[in-house]
C-alpha cells in the first residue's frame, strides 16, 4: 500500500498483521515511507511502523473531534443534524440551503395526538387506532401506520415545540413548531398522572370508568359488562370496606347528568348580555394581567444576561466547563418554567374571547351534543361539567365546575336579566 495509514488507523489491526508477518506469511510494503517489513525486520523499522499507526490514529481522532465540533456548532445554531421527525420532512429552501418545514400531509395529526392526549380521555392506543383510520403513517419506506411505540416518542419528543433533545441535551432550533409548549407540558403532566393509575383498560369503553370514586372508601368505581351489552358499576373495593358489593346500572348514574345538561341550557335573550358581562370582568383584569408579562419577561431576561456573561467568564478562564454547564442547565431550566408562565398567561388572555361565547353555547347546547357522541365524547364532557364525583350507594353525588354552576343557578330564577 501507499502509506500506513492507507493500510490501518489503530493498533487494533496491528495484533493481527504482527502475527501473520512473524510467521512468515506476510509481508507490508509501504511504498512512499519506503519501508518493507517481514518476520526479519528490525526494530528500526517496527518503531517507524508503529509511529505510522500512532500518527494515522491521532489523525482518526482530530477527524472525530472534528465533526464533534462541527455538530455541536450546528447544534447551537439551531440546525437539526439528521432525519427530520414525522411531522416534518428534510428540503431546501431558495438559496438551496438544507431545512425542515411541517409536513402538509402529517403535522395536523402531530397536533392532534397532543390535544387529544392533553385532554386525559384518549389513552396512546385509541389514539393510534384513529390515527390509523385517518390514515396517518410513519415517515420511513414502509409507509406504516404509527404504533401505540411511536405515539409514545411523539408524546415525549421536544422537537414538536421548538426545542431538539441530543444526549439529554435541548437546543432551541430554527424550524416553525407544531404545537406550543403550553400543550406539550399538558400532555407530559398527563403521561406522568396516566403511568400512577392503578389499571390499564383494554375492554369496552365506558362513560364512567375512572371519573366517579367510592364516597365510602375513595375507591375507583369500575364497570362490568353483563350479558354482553348492560354496563354495572360497583365500587373496586380495595379496602375491603364494604359488606355487600352494590352493582348500579349505567342508565340510572346517566339520570342526573341528563338533569343537569338540562339545567344549563340558556335562553336565546340571555346569551348576548351573558357575552358582554363576560368581557366586562375581563377588561378590568387586563391591567394585572400586563403587569404579570412585563414582570416575567424581566425575569427571563435577567437569566438570559446572566448566561451572557457566564459565557464570558468561561472563555476567559473565571470559571470551569463543570460550573458553566451545571450553571446553564440550571438557568435553561429556570427560563422554560418562565416561558410556560408566559404562554398560560398569553393564552389565557387570547382565549378568553374564545372561551367564554364557547362556553355559553356549549351550555346551551350540552343535551344535544351528549346524545349525539360516543363514548369517549361523553367521557369529556362529564369531566368538563363535574367536580368530584362520587358514588353512595345508588346514588351520584357531584358539583358542577364553574361556571356551570352559575349557569344553572341563574337558570333556576324566572328573571336573572338586569334592568
Amino acid at each position: 500500500t501507499d502509506t500506513v495509514d492507507r493500510l490501518q488507523r489503530s493498533f487494533r489491526e496491528s495484533v493481527i498483521l504482527e502475527e501473520f508477518r512473524k510467521s512468515g506469511k506476510l509481508e507490508l510494503h509501504f511504498f512512499r515511507e519506503n519501508l518493507i517489513l517481514d518476520q526479519n525486520s528490525n526494530s528500526n523499522n517496527l518503531i517507524r511502523w508503529d509511529m505510522g499507526v500512532m500518527f494515522a490514529r491521532s489523525y482518526v481522532l482530530q477527524l472525530s473531534d472534528n465533526v464533534k465540533r462541527s455538530i455541536e456548532q450546528k447544534l447551537r445554531n439551531g440546525e437539526w443534524i439528521t432525519k427530520a421527525p414525522i411531522g416534518y420532512i428534510n428540503t431546501e429552501d431558495e438559496a438551496g440551503s438544507k431545512t425542515i418545514i411541517p409536513d402538509p400531509e402529517r403535522a395536523r395529526y402531530i397536533r392532534k395526538i397532543f390535544e387529544m392526549y392533553s385532554t386525559g380521555n384518549y389513552s396512546m392506543d385509541i389514539i393510534g387506532q384513529k390515527m390509523k383510520k385517518l390514515g396517518l403513517t410513519n415517515n420511513s419506506k414502509s409507509h406504516k401506520p404509527v404504533s401505540t411505540s411511536q405515539i409514545d416518542w411523539i408524546l415525549k419528543n421536544p422537537f414538536y415545540y421548538g426545542q431538539m433533545r441530543v444526549k439529554e441535551n435541548l437546543y432551541q432550533h430554527n424550524y416553525e413548531p407544531l404545537i406550543s409548549l403550553y400543550l406539550f407540558e399538558k400532555a407530559r403532566k398527563v403521561k406522568e398522572n396516566w403511568h400512577k393509575k392503578p389499571f390499564r383498560y383494554a375492554a369496552k369503553p365506558a362513560i364512567f370508568r375512572g371519573i366517579v370514586k367510592c364516597a365510602e372508601c375513595g375507591c375507583m368505581i369500575t364497570p362490568e359488562i353483563k350479558k354482553g351489552k348492560y354496563t354495572y358499576y360497583s365500587c373496586f373495593d380495595y379496602h375491603k370496606v364494604h359488606k355487600k358489593r352494590i352493582y348500579v346500572r349505567e342508565e340510572e348514574l346517566l339520570k342526573p347528568i341528563y338533569e343537569v345538561l338540562k339545567s344549563i341550557q340558556i335562553p336565546v335573550n340571555i346569551m348576548e348580555w351573558l357575552t358582554k358581562e363576560l368581557k366586562r370582568i375581563h377588561e378590568n383584569k387586563s391591567v394585572f394581567h400586563q403587569e404579570n408579562l412585563k414582570k416575567l419577561q424581566k425575569d427571563y431576561d435577567v437569566l438570559e444576561d446572566r448566561i451572557s456573561r457566564m459565557y464570558d467568564d468561561k472563555l476567559d478562564g473565571f470559571i470551569s466547563e463543570e460550573l458553566y454547564e451545571k450553571k446553564l442547565k440550571e438557568y435553561k431550566e429556570k427560563q422554560r418554567d418562565i416561558l410556560i408562565q408566559i404562554e398560560d398567561h398569553t393564552r389565557a388572555d387570547e382565549d378568553f374571547y374564545i372561551t367564554a361565547p364557547k362556553i355559553l353555547n356549549l351550555a346551551d347546547k350540552a343535551l344535544e351534543i351528549f346524545e349525539s357522541s360516543e363514548v369517549n365524547e361523553k367521557r369529556a364532557l362529564i369531566n368538563l361539567l363535574l367536580q368530584n364525583p362520587l358514588l353512595s350507594g345508588r346514588k351520584l353525588l357531584f358539583s358542577l365546575r364553574s361556571p356551570f354552576y352559575m349557569i344553572a343557578k341563574c337558570g333556576q330564577i324566572e328573571n336573572w336579566l338586569p334592568g
